[in-house]
């Protein structure tokens, strides 16, 4: 037994673990949309080509200064002015725009000249410029608000901007803005969500450890009541912890969204380890057994179920890699990695240090009949009494728990995944009321045939595909090599809203595309790819959800069937915004399979375990209720099944599945002791029943820990797991025992 060796391991454990701590400061943190593409997608790989053609439709930053009660202020559009020259300067800006800075043509006897948008220095104008600025489309709810007490400057950054040049850009503009003192400001984009949500996660993963820490030392010294028994339970966890995360920063694994749930998880797993472990050892030291002899027979006992329970919970993570979604992929192998060096620890340095304890050293013994005690013994009574009732709860519960199922839909936003009342998200929202929302829609055309990308009847096309486009009304803006031929037509018809039409004869678009060619406008470039047999309409649309922006989609492509010349043109929707929603047919489907694949595994090494088709039976039915119960949760409060919801399941499955692990384990080294069916189960009560029962408290605070979290994802699986351990807790100990009792019943008779 490795036990001889205690001195060494521990000193390696120690050693390991300072080793971690270094690489622990070489942890790197990423967020991009990017991660949340399902991989092998064919509209991915289609947008990927799309974006080389053109550009990424997400490397826009835009900032929104408010000055109510009107923008319309001498004062206020002289600071803006100077603020939007200034912010050309910022690292990597390649365009800026805005209203003060833009001029549009104006037909004079002496050819076409241009004028401001705005007139900032003469202010008998502003009137006049405030009525033409809030009746055009190309404005309002783009650079303007329709109140007019916001203004917008739009910057254009690298494209594919990453984490490093997002901070540097978003801190030099934090500084800016610093300096020009403007009342309100909001900002959105690819670059500030970057920077501010790997801000928010670093500070989640820190506050969770430490407020999980705080949590699992008082409920294990209610628990306990000894410091030597928390002080063990505690280092034990905690360096499984840091050498977890040490070997994420030595592999160069990035943490991304999901990384909060790693400190909590990987502490409470590893609190129901030593749990599991300690009890078993120290009910061994209370019948007069030796320290050594007593640990040696835990370990053996305790041992085996432990790394059952380790290795199911890890397949149950593993099963995530049926995900196209990077990120949940990611958390699937790295979660599973953290679970099984909570075992080894476990399994090899708590139980070296324990056995330099006695065990009133590490429990407070009382030969009083405590709570916890009574607490087990009236489930064993009522299993025992009330087995019918059992049975029938459980089946009516279940048929509750498919309504609620039934109810589950995937119309998910992206600001439901913001975290709660922080800036970001403030801003997300205010964009999301006040413009055209954030959310990015591509439709891609490719001209037909001979036609090229800018000929008359192709701009037809396009045309009335985006006038089409700009009647739906969650989206509000929208720009096309289309919009340009309209804002020549509304400069040679003296700028009224009624001329900012299409033109409506081959002659008339002939002499505007003259018009646009000599201007050689930056505009066309991003518009129509190089060969000139590509163009496309950028939009944004509102942040509808999922579920609806589908539907929307599929209402959009019914309509071009029916009303665009496909001999002409042919129409893609694309871009990221459509591309994170195709996640929500992939959750379903990756969800399924996942779970399938996770109880075929786990099957599969129980029954090995076992070696009783009928245990295995009556082991799976048990914790399928845990499941049904959590998707229940979802469809009757309404939670949208997305991406990181999904890993609930693989949790729950995983985590539910090691109590009944345990008490079956007990319950058959029971029998093979020699014990009646009854005296088995009442023992496997006793004994497992009060582990099983510290594990679920300890597992359900902790998770309830996270409703104090400002991640809406955070905050709903907290709810979940809480929920649903609670459940799977009185499954196992009111029908998993039913279930025996039918299985000793049907095996004694015969």
């Amino acid at each position: 037994m490795f036990l001889k060796y205690r001195p060494f391991i521990i000193s390696f454990f120690i050693l390991w673990t300072i080793v971690s701590g270094f690489y622990v400061t070489r942890l790197q943190f990423s967020f991009d949309f990017e991660q949340f593409f399902p991989k092998g997608d064919p509209d991915l790989e289609f947008f990927k080509n799309f974006i080389e053609e053109f550009e990424t439709d997400d490397n826009f930053l835009l900032i929104a200064v408010e000055n109510k009660p009107t923008v319309f202020d001498s004062s206020f559009l002289s600071r803006f002015h100077q603020y939007s020259l200034d912010l050309r300067t910022l690292p990597y800006v390649e365009n800026v725009q805005s209203l003060t800075m833009l001029r549009y043509p104006v037909k004079t006897p002496f050819g076409i000249s241009t004028i401001p948008v705005i007139h900032r220095n003469q202010l008998e104008l502003y009137e006049q410029d405030r009525q033409f600025i809030l009746t055009d489309p190309r404005f309002v709810h783009n650079l303007i608000n329709e109140k007019g007490d916001a203004l917008v400057v739009m910057i254009k950054n690298k494209d594919a901007i990453d984490l490093a040049e997002s901070m540097e850009l978003m801190n030099s503009l934090h500084e800016m803005n610093h300096g020009y003192g403007f009342k309100q400001i909001y900002i959105v984009g690819r670059a500030d969500l970057q920077n501010e949500l790997v801000q928010f996660q670093k500070k989640e993963i820190i506050r969770t450890a430490v407020f999980s820490f705080i949590l699992v030392s008082l409920i294990l010294w209610i628990l306990y009541r000894r410091p030597i028994g928390l002080a063990i339970t505690l280092v034990s966890i905690g360096m499984g912890l840091v050498i977890f995360i040490g070997l994420m920063g030595m592999l160069g694994r990035d943490f991304n969204a999901l990384s909060a749930l790693y400190p909590i998880l990987l502490l409470i797993v590893g609190t129901s380890d030593v749990i599991h472990i300690q009890s078993k050892y120290i009910d061994e030291l209370r019948k007069g057994i030796e320290k050594f002899p007593a640990m040696v027979t835990t370990i053996k006992e305790i041992g085996l179920a432990t790394l059952l329970t380790s290795t199911t919970t890890s397949i149950g993570f593993a099963t995530l890699l049926t995900s196209r979604v990077q990120p949940i992929r990611e958390f699937g192998v790295n979660a599973a990695i953290g679970v099984m060096i909570a075992y080894l620890t476990v399994i090899f340095f708590t139980t070296s240090v324990m056995t330099y304890f006695s065990g009133d050293q590490i429990s407070k013994y009382t030969k009083r009949k405590n709570i916890w005690d009574s607490i087990i013994d009236w489930f064993y009574r009522q299993s025992l009494l009330r087995s019918v009732w059992i049975t029938r709860g459980s089946v009516a519960m279940v048929l509750i728990f498919i309504g609620g199922i039934s109810l589950i839909t995937t119309n998910y936003n992206i600001s439901d995944s913001l975290p709660r009342k922080e800036r970001v998200t403030e801003d997300f929202l205010y964009f999301e009321r006040e413009f055209a929302g954030f959310r990015p829609l591509e439709f891609a055309i490719e001209a037909r045939k001979d036609y090229m990308a800018n000929d008359f009847e192709v701009l037809q096309q396009v045309n009335k595909l985006e006038e089409y486009l700009i009647t739906i009304p969650e989206i509000k803006t929208s720009v096309s090599p289309a919009t340009l031929y309209k804002s020549i037509e509304r400069m040679k018809r003296g700028n009224t809203l009624e001329a900012y039409q299409f033109p409506k004869t081959k002659s008339d678009f002939e002499e505007a595309r003259r018009l646009i060619e000599r201007s050689n406008s930056r505009d066309v470039n991003v518009l129509i790819s190089k060969d000139n047999k590509k163009t496309r309409i950028s939009s944004r649309i509102l942040d509808i959800g999922a579920d609806t922006l589908m539907v929307l989609g599929t209402k959009i492509d019914n309509w071009i069937e029916d009303n665009i010349d496909t001999t002409v043109i042919d129409v893609k929707r694309t871009g990221t915004g459509m591309i994170l929603v195709k996640n929500a047919e992939y959750v379903r489907n990756s969800l399924f399979s996942g779970l399938l694949l996770a109880i075929i595994a786990v099957s599969f090494l129980m029954g090995i375990l076992f070696m009783n088709w009928r245990i295995l039976f009556i082991a799976i039915v048990p914790n399928m209720l845990p499941l049904l119960l959590a998707g229940a949760i979802i469809g009757y409060a309404g939670i949208e099944l997305e991406a990181g919801i999904s890993i609930v399941f693989a949790i729950i499955f995983g985590i539910a599945v090691d109590d009944t692990i345990h008490f079956l384990s007990k319950f058959n080294i029971a029998r093979r002791a020699g014990m009646d069916g009854e005296v088995a189960l009442k023992t496997t009560f006793e004994e497992t029943g009060k582990a099983i029962m510290f594990t679920t408290i300890i597992l359900f605070f902790g998770f309830l820990l996270m409703l104090f979290s400002n991640n809406p994802l955070s905050f709903t699986i907290g709810i979940l797991i809480s929920a649903t351990l609670i459940g799977a807790f009185l499954f196992d100990l009111t029908l998993l025992p039913v279930l025996l009792r039918k299985y000793l019943k049907d095996t004694d008779s015969k």
